[in-house]
């Protein structure tokens, strides 16, 4: 039955982290591509998607620590 847990758990954890790279890319590559990054208060901007990819990232892993042996 452990193995059916781990699984969900790895499937949870992988989903976060690509939910992660997905804000990633929405909020920090897209402003730098498009040329948008011009402004302060865009580069605030930039530095709180990178704090939300952080705690995704990070809750991602606590996530891991749900794995049974």
């Amino acid at each position: 039955m452990h193995t059916v847990h781990n699984a969900r758990i790895t499937l949870l954890a992988t989903a976060l982290n690509n939910l992660a790279l997905a804000v990633i890319v929405a909020g920090c590559i897209a402003p730098v591509v498009s040329g948008q990054l011009a402004g302060s208060g865009q580069v605030v901007a930039t530095l709180a998607w990178i704090a939300a990819v952080t705690i995704l990232h990070f809750f991602a892993q606590g996530v891991l620590g749900g794995l049974r042996q």
